[in-house]
Protein backbone atom coordinates (compact mmCIF):
# COMPACT_ATOMS: atom_id res chain seq x y z
CA UNK A 1 0.00 0.00 0.00
CA UNK A 2 1.40 3.64 -0.75
CA UNK A 3 2.27 5.72 1.94
CA UNK A 4 2.44 9.22 1.81
CA UNK A 5 4.77 11.55 4.06
CA UNK A 6 4.46 15.30 4.89
CA UNK A 7 8.64 16.29 5.55
CA UNK A 8 8.83 19.45 7.32
CA UNK A 9 11.52 21.66 7.05
CA UNK A 10 14.31 21.14 9.51
CA UNK A 11 15.74 24.32 9.74
CA UNK A 12 12.28 25.93 11.13
CA UNK A 13 13.09 23.57 13.98
CA UNK A 14 15.60 24.72 16.81
CA UNK A 15 15.90 21.77 18.65
CA UNK A 16 18.57 19.30 18.10
CA UNK A 17 16.24 16.17 18.60
CA UNK A 18 14.03 17.55 15.78
CA UNK A 19 17.32 17.64 13.35
CA UNK A 20 18.05 13.92 14.94
CA UNK A 21 14.63 12.85 14.08
CA UNK A 22 14.81 14.35 10.53
CA UNK A 23 18.24 12.85 9.81
CA UNK A 24 16.83 9.14 10.97
CA UNK A 25 13.54 9.26 8.94
CA UNK A 26 12.67 8.19 4.90
CA UNK A 27 13.53 11.70 3.91
CA UNK A 28 16.99 11.51 4.72
CA UNK A 29 18.12 12.90 1.85
CA UNK A 30 18.36 16.38 3.35
CA UNK A 31 20.94 17.70 5.71
CA UNK A 32 19.86 19.58 8.21
CA UNK A 33 22.11 23.03 7.61
CA UNK A 34 20.10 22.94 4.34
CA UNK A 35 17.10 24.10 3.05
CA UNK A 36 17.15 24.58 -0.39
CA UNK A 37 19.10 21.58 -1.21
CA UNK A 38 22.74 22.17 -2.22
CA UNK A 39 23.69 18.66 -1.56
CA UNK A 40 21.08 16.77 -3.79
CA UNK A 41 22.20 14.25 -6.72
CA UNK A 42 21.40 17.28 -9.35
CA UNK A 43 23.98 19.48 -7.27
CA UNK A 44 26.65 17.01 -6.78
CA UNK A 45 26.27 15.38 -10.39
CA UNK A 46 28.79 16.24 -13.17
CA UNK A 47 26.16 18.20 -14.51
CA UNK A 48 26.21 20.55 -12.20
CA UNK A 49 28.80 23.19 -13.66
CA UNK A 50 29.23 27.04 -12.94
CA UNK A 51 26.26 28.39 -14.89
CA UNK A 52 24.96 32.05 -16.14
CA UNK A 53 24.94 33.15 -12.69
CA UNK A 54 28.08 31.56 -11.51
CA UNK A 55 28.98 29.01 -8.75
CA UNK A 56 27.04 31.54 -6.24
CA UNK A 57 23.70 29.72 -6.85
CA UNK A 58 25.58 26.67 -5.96
CA UNK A 59 25.69 28.08 -2.09
CA UNK A 60 23.13 30.23 -1.03
CA UNK A 61 23.38 31.95 1.84
CA UNK A 62 21.81 31.54 5.33
CA UNK A 63 20.44 35.13 4.53
CA UNK A 64 18.94 33.76 0.91
CA UNK A 65 17.64 30.68 2.47
CA UNK A 66 15.71 32.55 5.18
CA UNK A 67 13.99 34.59 2.04
CA UNK A 68 13.59 31.76 -0.22
CA UNK A 69 12.99 28.39 1.65
CA UNK A 70 12.14 24.84 1.24
CA UNK A 71 8.89 24.19 3.80
CA UNK A 72 8.54 20.81 3.19
CA UNK A 73 7.71 18.15 0.98
CA UNK A 74 4.74 15.98 0.20
CA UNK A 75 5.31 12.32 -1.11
CA UNK A 76 3.28 9.69 -2.10
CA UNK A 77 4.57 7.09 -4.34
CA UNK A 78 2.15 6.47 -6.68
CA UNK A 79 3.04 8.04 -9.59
CA UNK A 80 4.61 10.94 -11.74
CA UNK A 81 3.40 14.56 -10.91
CA UNK A 82 2.56 16.03 -14.01
CA UNK A 83 0.16 19.49 -13.02
CA UNK A 84 -0.80 21.75 -9.80
CA UNK A 85 -3.55 23.73 -9.05
CA UNK A 86 -3.65 25.70 -5.81
CA UNK A 87 -6.29 27.59 -3.91
CA UNK A 88 -6.99 28.67 -0.24
CA UNK A 89 -4.29 26.17 1.44
CA UNK A 90 -5.81 23.75 -0.88
CA UNK A 91 -3.41 21.71 -3.43
CA UNK A 92 -4.57 19.31 -6.13
CA UNK A 93 -1.91 17.25 -7.72
CA UNK A 94 -2.69 15.37 -10.91
CA UNK A 95 -0.15 12.15 -11.70
CA UNK A 96 0.64 9.08 -14.07
CA UNK A 97 -1.65 7.29 -11.74
CA UNK A 98 -4.95 8.42 -12.92
CA UNK A 99 -5.72 9.86 -9.47
CA UNK A 100 -6.50 13.92 -8.25
CA UNK A 101 -5.26 13.77 -5.11
CA UNK A 102 -6.12 16.74 -2.41
CA UNK A 103 -3.55 18.30 0.10
CA UNK A 104 -4.96 20.49 2.82
CA UNK A 105 -2.53 22.76 4.93
CA UNK A 106 0.06 20.11 3.64
CA UNK A 107 -1.88 17.41 4.73
CA UNK A 108 -3.23 14.14 2.40
CA UNK A 109 -6.66 15.31 2.67
CA UNK A 110 -8.34 13.49 -0.25
CA UNK A 111 -8.63 12.30 -3.83
CA UNK A 112 -10.54 11.21 -6.47
CA UNK A 113 -10.46 8.74 -9.60
CA UNK A 114 -10.66 9.38 -13.45
CA UNK A 115 -9.81 6.02 -15.32
CA UNK A 116 -8.81 8.22 -18.60
CA UNK A 117 -4.76 8.03 -18.31
CA UNK A 118 -2.51 10.64 -17.01
CA UNK A 119 -3.71 14.48 -15.50
CA UNK A 120 -1.97 16.30 -17.54
CA UNK A 121 -3.56 19.58 -16.36
CA UNK A 122 -5.76 20.90 -13.50
CA UNK A 123 -7.76 24.17 -13.05
CA UNK A 124 -9.93 25.68 -10.25
CA UNK A 125 -13.03 27.87 -10.92
CA UNK A 126 -15.85 28.94 -8.30
CA UNK A 127 -16.54 26.06 -6.82
CA UNK A 128 -15.53 23.22 -9.53
CA UNK A 129 -12.21 21.38 -10.94
CA UNK A 130 -11.40 21.14 -14.02
CA UNK A 131 -9.03 18.28 -15.56
CA UNK A 132 -7.49 17.82 -19.29
CA UNK A 133 -6.55 14.47 -19.60
CA UNK A 134 -4.34 11.81 -21.80
CA UNK A 135 -7.90 10.88 -23.68
CA UNK A 136 -8.33 14.47 -24.89
CA UNK A 137 -11.25 14.77 -22.44
CA UNK A 138 -12.00 17.84 -19.83
CA UNK A 139 -13.83 16.23 -16.70
CA UNK A 140 -15.29 18.33 -14.66
CA UNK A 141 -15.89 18.06 -10.81
CA UNK A 142 -17.57 19.24 -7.80
CA UNK A 143 -16.90 19.33 -4.26
CA UNK A 144 -19.72 16.97 -2.07
CA UNK A 145 -22.18 19.61 0.03
CA UNK A 146 -22.58 17.35 2.42
CA UNK A 147 -18.40 15.90 2.51
CA UNK A 148 -15.85 18.18 1.91
CA UNK A 149 -13.93 15.61 1.36
CA UNK A 150 -15.81 14.04 -0.91
CA UNK A 151 -15.58 14.68 -5.03
CA UNK A 152 -18.10 13.89 -7.48
CA UNK A 153 -17.94 13.96 -11.59
CA UNK A 154 -20.69 16.20 -12.64
CA UNK A 155 -19.67 16.72 -16.42
CA UNK A 156 -17.14 15.78 -19.16
CA UNK A 157 -16.35 17.91 -22.19
CA UNK A 158 -17.79 16.95 -25.40
CA UNK A 159 -20.60 15.20 -23.74
CA UNK A 160 -21.31 11.78 -25.58
CA UNK A 161 -24.70 13.52 -26.55
CA UNK A 162 -22.30 16.46 -28.00
CA UNK A 163 -20.24 14.00 -29.87
CA UNK A 164 -22.93 11.88 -31.43
CA UNK A 165 -25.01 15.09 -32.53
CA UNK A 166 -22.42 16.10 -34.27
CA UNK A 167 -21.08 13.02 -35.91
CA UNK A 168 -24.64 13.20 -37.98
CA UNK A 169 -23.19 16.40 -40.07
CA UNK A 170 -20.98 15.65 -42.69
CA UNK A 171 -19.74 19.28 -41.87
CA UNK A 172 -18.92 18.94 -38.79
CA UNK A 173 -15.88 16.72 -39.57
CA UNK A 174 -12.22 17.96 -39.93
CA UNK A 175 -9.38 16.19 -40.90
CA UNK A 176 -6.93 15.34 -37.69
CA UNK A 177 -4.44 13.14 -39.68
CA UNK A 178 -3.81 11.72 -43.19
CA UNK A 179 -6.96 9.75 -44.08
CA UNK A 180 -8.56 10.20 -40.90
CA UNK A 181 -11.00 12.77 -39.79
CA UNK A 182 -13.02 13.63 -36.60
CA UNK A 183 -15.68 16.01 -35.09
CA UNK A 184 -14.07 19.54 -34.28
CA UNK A 185 -15.78 19.90 -31.18
CA UNK A 186 -13.40 16.91 -29.70
CA UNK A 187 -9.63 16.70 -29.39
CA UNK A 188 -8.44 13.74 -31.12
CA UNK A 189 -4.82 14.02 -28.68
CA UNK A 190 -3.94 14.65 -25.34
CA UNK A 191 -4.92 18.11 -23.79
CA UNK A 192 -1.51 19.75 -22.56
CA UNK A 193 -2.80 22.47 -20.82
CA UNK A 194 -6.54 24.58 -19.49
CA UNK A 195 -6.61 28.04 -18.78
CA UNK A 196 -9.39 30.03 -17.63
CA UNK A 197 -10.67 33.58 -18.73
CA UNK A 198 -11.47 35.39 -15.74
CA UNK A 199 -13.79 38.36 -18.23
CA UNK A 200 -15.62 35.61 -19.54
CA UNK A 201 -15.83 32.67 -17.98
CA UNK A 202 -14.59 30.49 -21.40
CA UNK A 203 -12.40 27.69 -20.48
CA UNK A 204 -9.65 27.01 -23.13
CA UNK A 205 -7.94 23.69 -23.44
CA UNK A 206 -4.25 23.12 -25.70
CA UNK A 207 -4.24 19.56 -27.26
CA UNK A 208 -1.32 17.96 -29.13
CA UNK A 209 -3.92 17.69 -32.06
CA UNK A 210 -2.39 21.17 -32.79
CA UNK A 211 -5.46 23.17 -31.72
CA UNK A 212 -6.67 24.77 -28.89
CA UNK A 213 -10.31 24.73 -28.23
CA UNK A 214 -12.81 26.92 -26.35
CA UNK A 215 -16.43 25.85 -24.10
CA UNK A 216 -18.72 27.22 -22.02
CA UNK A 217 -18.72 25.39 -19.13
CA UNK A 218 -22.37 26.45 -17.77
CA UNK A 219 -23.65 23.85 -20.40
CA UNK A 220 -20.62 22.24 -21.59
CA UNK A 221 -20.63 23.42 -25.05
CA UNK A 222 -17.61 23.65 -27.82
CA UNK A 223 -18.14 26.99 -29.03
CA UNK A 224 -14.88 27.41 -31.33
CA UNK A 225 -11.63 25.01 -32.24
CA UNK A 226 -8.48 26.52 -33.28
CA UNK A 227 -6.01 24.97 -35.69
CA UNK A 228 -3.37 26.86 -33.89
CA UNK A 229 -0.07 25.11 -35.06
CA UNK A 230 1.65 22.96 -37.18
CA UNK A 231 2.62 20.57 -33.98
CA UNK A 232 1.41 19.89 -30.38
CA UNK A 233 0.48 22.72 -28.70
CA UNK A 234 2.14 22.86 -25.18
CA UNK A 235 0.36 25.74 -23.36
CA UNK A 236 -2.10 28.13 -23.35
CA UNK A 237 -2.78 31.36 -21.51
CA UNK A 238 -5.96 33.64 -21.67
CA UNK A 239 -5.39 36.90 -20.59
CA UNK A 240 -7.05 40.39 -20.07
CA UNK A 241 -8.27 42.84 -23.03
CA UNK A 242 -10.02 39.26 -24.92
CA UNK A 243 -5.91 38.04 -25.87
CA UNK A 244 -5.12 34.44 -25.82
CA UNK A 245 -1.58 33.15 -26.51
CA UNK A 246 -0.58 29.67 -27.58
CA UNK A 247 3.07 28.16 -27.25
CA UNK A 248 3.94 25.11 -29.28
CA UNK A 249 6.44 22.40 -30.53
CA UNK A 250 6.75 24.07 -33.48
CA UNK A 251 9.02 26.79 -32.02
CA UNK A 252 6.49 29.40 -32.40
CA UNK A 253 4.40 31.77 -29.78
CA UNK A 254 0.95 33.16 -30.81
CA UNK A 255 -0.54 36.20 -30.17
CA UNK A 256 -4.63 35.82 -30.61
CA UNK A 257 -7.59 38.26 -30.36
CA UNK A 258 -10.93 36.80 -29.42
CA UNK A 259 -14.20 39.09 -30.98
CA UNK A 260 -17.56 38.19 -29.66
CA UNK A 261 -20.40 37.72 -31.85
CA UNK A 262 -23.70 37.05 -30.05
CA UNK A 263 -23.22 33.22 -28.35
CA UNK A 264 -20.31 32.65 -30.68
CA UNK A 265 -17.05 33.81 -31.13
CA UNK A 266 -14.22 33.96 -33.09
CA UNK A 267 -10.31 34.00 -32.47
CA UNK A 268 -8.13 35.53 -35.17
CA UNK A 269 -4.44 35.79 -35.10
CA UNK A 270 -2.53 38.75 -34.58
CA UNK A 271 1.06 38.19 -34.21
CA UNK A 272 2.94 35.83 -34.33
CA UNK A 273 5.90 36.11 -31.27
CA UNK A 274 8.57 33.94 -31.69
CA UNK A 275 9.61 31.43 -34.28
CA UNK A 276 12.61 29.62 -33.47
CA UNK A 277 14.04 25.78 -33.85
CA UNK A 278 13.31 24.65 -30.16
CA UNK A 279 10.11 23.47 -28.82
CA UNK A 280 8.16 25.87 -26.84
CA UNK A 281 7.01 24.59 -23.71
CA UNK A 282 5.21 26.55 -21.40
CA UNK A 283 3.41 30.21 -21.43
CA UNK A 284 3.10 32.83 -18.33
CA UNK A 285 1.66 36.37 -18.48
CA UNK A 286 2.09 38.41 -15.56
CA UNK A 287 -0.55 39.20 -12.83
CA UNK A 288 -0.46 42.64 -14.31
CA UNK A 289 -1.43 41.09 -17.78
CA UNK A 290 1.63 43.29 -18.74
CA UNK A 291 4.79 41.08 -19.74
CA UNK A 292 4.15 37.56 -21.57
CA UNK A 293 6.87 34.84 -21.09
CA UNK A 294 7.44 31.48 -23.21
CA UNK A 295 10.08 28.38 -21.76
CA UNK A 296 11.60 26.49 -24.38
CA UNK A 297 13.11 23.23 -24.75
CA UNK A 298 16.53 25.11 -25.11
CA UNK A 299 16.32 26.37 -21.31
CA UNK A 300 15.94 29.76 -22.33
CA UNK A 301 12.74 32.11 -21.35
CA UNK A 302 11.70 34.83 -23.50
CA UNK A 303 9.65 37.47 -22.51
CA UNK A 304 7.28 40.42 -24.61
CA UNK A 305 5.98 43.19 -23.69
CA UNK A 306 2.12 43.94 -23.88
CA UNK A 307 1.98 47.76 -23.59
CA UNK A 308 4.61 47.86 -26.55
CA UNK A 309 2.71 46.18 -28.87
CA UNK A 310 4.10 42.85 -27.81
CA UNK A 311 7.21 43.98 -28.61
CA UNK A 312 10.77 41.82 -27.48
CA UNK A 313 12.18 42.41 -24.20
CA UNK A 314 14.69 40.20 -24.25
CA UNK A 315 15.70 36.40 -22.91
CA UNK A 316 16.40 34.89 -19.14
CA UNK A 317 18.96 32.14 -19.21
CA UNK A 318 19.41 30.17 -15.95
CA UNK A 319 18.73 27.18 -17.21
CA UNK A 320 21.21 23.79 -18.59
CA UNK A 321 18.04 21.93 -19.93
CA UNK A 322 14.42 22.22 -20.80
CA UNK A 323 12.50 24.74 -19.09
CA UNK A 324 9.38 22.81 -18.50
CA UNK A 325 6.81 24.70 -16.62
CA UNK A 326 6.51 28.58 -16.15
CA UNK A 327 4.23 30.72 -12.99
CA UNK A 328 3.94 34.06 -12.21
CA UNK A 329 3.02 36.05 -8.98
CA UNK A 330 3.34 39.65 -8.48
CA UNK A 331 6.39 40.85 -9.72
CA UNK A 332 8.29 37.56 -9.58
CA UNK A 333 8.42 34.77 -12.38
CA UNK A 334 9.15 31.33 -11.92
CA UNK A 335 10.74 28.69 -14.08
CA UNK A 336 10.87 25.50 -13.68
CA UNK A 337 13.35 22.69 -15.63
CA UNK A 338 14.61 19.37 -17.00
CA UNK A 339 17.56 20.44 -15.03
CA UNK A 340 15.60 19.51 -11.54
CA UNK A 341 15.68 23.28 -10.55
CA UNK A 342 13.42 26.15 -10.19
CA UNK A 343 14.68 29.69 -10.89
CA UNK A 344 13.28 32.68 -9.51
CA UNK A 345 13.40 35.90 -11.14
CA UNK A 346 12.25 39.23 -10.26
CA UNK A 347 11.07 41.95 -12.44
CA UNK A 348 11.78 45.65 -12.27
CA UNK A 349 11.01 47.54 -15.38
CA UNK A 350 12.65 45.84 -18.12
CA UNK A 351 15.17 44.21 -16.21
CA UNK A 352 15.04 40.83 -14.49
CA UNK A 353 17.11 39.67 -11.46
CA UNK A 354 17.62 36.03 -10.56
CA UNK A 355 17.03 36.33 -7.25
CA UNK A 356 17.66 32.52 -6.40
CA UNK A 357 17.78 28.94 -7.65
CA UNK A 358 15.26 26.27 -5.76
CA UNK A 359 16.98 22.84 -5.85
CA UNK A 360 16.53 19.65 -4.02
CA UNK A 361 14.28 17.83 -6.47
CA UNK A 362 15.91 14.67 -7.73
CA UNK A 363 14.15 14.63 -11.18
CA UNK A 364 12.98 17.22 -13.89
CA UNK A 365 10.48 19.95 -12.41
CA UNK A 366 7.35 19.57 -14.59
CA UNK A 367 4.51 22.24 -13.06
CA UNK A 368 4.24 24.79 -10.87
CA UNK A 369 1.32 26.69 -8.50
CA UNK A 370 1.43 29.88 -6.54
CA UNK A 371 -0.71 31.59 -3.90
CA UNK A 372 -0.28 34.42 -1.38
CA UNK A 373 0.84 33.49 1.64
CA UNK A 374 -2.34 34.73 4.26
CA UNK A 375 0.43 35.09 7.40
CA UNK A 376 3.25 36.55 5.89
CA UNK A 377 4.13 38.97 2.85
CA UNK A 378 5.85 36.08 1.01
CA UNK A 379 4.70 33.55 -1.79
CA UNK A 380 3.83 29.96 -1.48
CA UNK A 381 5.41 28.34 -4.49
CA UNK A 382 4.65 23.97 -5.12
CA UNK A 383 6.28 22.35 -7.44
CA UNK A 384 5.35 18.98 -8.75
CA UNK A 385 8.61 16.78 -10.16
CA UNK A 386 8.57 13.53 -12.47
CA UNK A 387 10.61 12.06 -8.73
CA UNK A 388 7.05 11.71 -7.84
CA UNK A 389 6.81 14.74 -5.03
CA UNK A 390 5.54 17.98 -4.70
CA UNK A 391 7.93 20.50 -2.86
CA UNK A 392 6.17 23.49 -0.95
CA UNK A 393 8.75 26.63 -0.75
CA UNK A 394 8.00 30.15 0.75
CA UNK A 395 9.64 32.79 -1.58
CA UNK A 396 10.24 37.17 -1.08
CA UNK A 397 10.21 39.09 -3.21
CA UNK A 398 12.38 41.29 -1.23
CA UNK A 399 15.54 39.50 -1.78
CA UNK A 400 17.75 42.90 -2.45
CA UNK A 401 19.56 43.10 -5.74
CA UNK A 402 23.65 42.81 -6.83
CA UNK A 403 23.71 46.60 -6.93
CA UNK A 404 22.20 47.23 -4.16
CA UNK A 405 24.66 44.86 -2.20
CA UNK A 406 27.58 46.47 -3.87
CA UNK A 407 26.85 49.63 -2.80
CA UNK A 408 26.54 48.79 0.76
CA UNK A 409 29.74 47.28 0.30
CA UNK A 410 28.16 43.55 1.65
CA UNK A 411 30.62 40.60 2.69
CA UNK A 412 29.58 38.46 0.09
CA UNK A 413 30.80 35.20 1.81
CA UNK A 414 27.76 36.24 4.85
CA UNK A 415 24.99 37.87 2.55
CA UNK A 416 22.98 36.59 -0.55
CA UNK A 417 24.03 35.52 -3.65
CA UNK A 418 25.11 37.35 -6.98
CA UNK A 419 21.97 38.50 -8.79
CA UNK A 420 22.50 38.43 -12.79
CA UNK A 421 20.05 40.89 -15.14
CA UNK A 422 18.72 40.59 -18.42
Amino acid sequence: MAGNMVHPDPNLSSSSSDIDDYRNSSFNGYEPNRISGEGSPMMMSPWNQPGPFGNALSNPSKKQQLQNSLIGSLVREEGHIYSLAAKDDILYTGSDSKNIRVWKSMKDFSAFKSNSGLVKAIIIADNKIFTGHQDGKIRVWKISSKNPSVYKRCGTMPTFFDIFKASIKPGNYVEVRRKRSAVWIKHTDAISCLSMDKDTGMLYSASWDKTFKVWRPENSKCVESVKAHDDAVNSVVASTGAMVYTGSADGKVKAWKREQKGKSCKHTLVKTLLTQESAVTALAVSDSDKVVYSGSSDGVVNFWEVEKQLAHGGVLKGHKLAVLCLAAAGSLVFSGSADKTICVWRREGQAHTCLSVLTGHTGPVKCLAVEKDKEDDKWVVYSGSLDKSVKVWSVSEMAPDMQQMQNANFDWESSSIPSAKY
